[in-house]
């Protein structure tokens, strides 16, 4: 909890600056690109984080990550501050946080799609239309796979849940047959 917390102060503090500035777009595909950087390298995260390790040293590979990865100033300074604060471990937070704000600035809602097998692109763009005129507002959909639904798709966009699988069917059929409610 405490995680998530620190992750929104450091989001939000980073996406007002890049308001200001109207670069927020552009910071959150760096701290993107640091947070794939953290992943391409396991050891990275570690090293730089766990407090065992001399602070002078883990200041200096942060140096040596950034000036390897070629950020901007700004994102340059707001990981030193993450260095400095001993928050640098919140990165992946940070970066979560960021992109869903960017999304909200944009208008932009993100919708969790699971599919009993995979969909093609035809049938993403379809759901993604259909859920668009659901919200009204543009959606940035996310599929993962579950066989278990047997078949259809269960969407989740924030609090609401469209559930067209049709183990969920077959379930509503099973308790309707229980009460003894025939259709």
């Amino acid at each position: 909890m405490t995680n998530l917390i620190v992750a929104k102060r450091y989001a939000r503090a980073l996406l007002e600056l890049g308001k200001e500035d109207g670069k927020f777009e552009q910071y959150g595909r760096e701290v993107l690109e640091f947070v794939g950087i953290l992943n391409q390298s396991p050891e990275l995260e570690p090293a730089l984080a766990n407090p065992a390790f001399a602070f002078e040293g883990r200041k200096n590979l942060l140096d040596a990550v950034l000036a390897k990865a070629g950020l901007s100033p700004m994102v340059n300074n707001f990981f030193k501050l993450l260095m400095d604060r001993g928050r640098i471990g919140a990165a992946r937070g940070i970066n979560e946080v960021y992109q869903q704000l960017i999304d909200e600035v944009k208008g932009i809602t993100r919708a969790e799609v699971v599919s009993a097998a995979g969909l093609n692109d035809a049938e993403i763009q379809r759901l993604s239309a259909t859920l668009k005129e659901v919200v009204g507002r543009e959606v940035k959909l996310e599929v993962k796979e579950d066989p278990s639904l047997i078949g259809g798709v269960v969407a989740r966009i924030g609090d609401l849940v469209l559930d067209g699988s049709v183990r969920t069917q077959l379930e509503s059929l099973k308790d309707s047959l229980r009460r003894g409610e025939y259709a």
